[in-house]
C-alpha cells in the first residue's frame, strides 16, 4: 500500500483528485486543504509520495516540498498548478526535487499514470538503496574477515605459504605431510 498526500486550498479540487485516485486499490490518500497543516503532518508522518498544488496561501508548493524532505526524504514529489511560471517550475524541480509538473486541468488517466511512474521510480530507488546497504555491509564484513586472516597470517606464518598450480590446485610438498 502507498500513501500519498495531496495538498490543494480549493476543496473541490482535493474532492475531484480523491475520487479519481481512490479507485486505486493500493493507495491510502491523505488530502489537506492548508499546506501549513500537511507540513506539520508530514513532518510526523512516512509518505511515498506527495502531489501539492503550486500556488496557496501561506506556503507555495515548492516551499511545502522542500519541507516535506526533511521526514521524507526519499518520496517522490509531484506538482500540480494551473500556473505556468517558468521561474517557479525550476525552482521546483531544482530545489524540491520534483518528479513531474502536471498542469491544471489535467486528465485522470494522465494523472494516474505519472502517479504510476513515480511510484516504480520509487521502488527501483529503495530497491537500490537496499541492494547499496547490502553491499556496504558485506564490504565491512569483508574487510573484517581480511584483518582477522592479515593477523592469522602475521601469527602464523606458515599457515598462509601456500602452492598454487596453475589450475588452482593446491600443490602439496611430501615434506608438508
Amino acid at each position: 500500500m502507498y500513501k500519498i498526500m495531496i495538498v490543494d486550498d480549493e476543496e473541490s479540487i482535493l474532492h475531484s483528485l480523491r475520487r479519481i485516485l481512490s479507485k486505486q486499490n493500493d493507495w491510502d490518500i491523505v488530502t489537506c486543504s492548508d499546506p501549513l497543516e500537511a507540513a506539520d503532518i508530514a513532518s510526523h508522518s512516512n509518505f511515498d509520495l506527495f502531489l501539492s498544488d503550486y500556488r496557496m496561501p501561506g506556503m507555495n508548493g515548492v516551499e511545502f516540498l522542500i519541507g516535506s524532505k526533511e521526514n521524507n526524504p526519499h518520496s517522490m514529489r509531484i506538482i500540480l498548478s494551473g500556473l505556468t511560471d517558468f521561474d517557479g517550475l525550476v525552482d521546483a524541480i531544482n530545489d524540491a526535487e520534483i518528479f513531474r509538473f502536471i498542469s491544471k486541468p489535467t486528465d485522470a488517466n494522465k494523472l494516474i499514470l505519472t502517479i504510476n511512474q513515480a511510484l516504480e521510480v520509487y521502488e527501483l530507488l529503495n530497491e537500490n538503496r537496499i541492494l547499496a546497504d547490502t553491499v556496504r555491509a558485506q564490504k565491512i564484513e569483508l574487510d573484517r574477515r581480511e584483518t582477522a586472516l592479515k593477523n592469522l597470517a602475521d601469527e602464523h606464518p606458515m599457515i598462509a605459504q601456500v602452492n598454487w598450480s596453475d589450475d588452482g590446485s593446491i600443490i602439496l610438498d611430501e615434506n608438508d605431510l
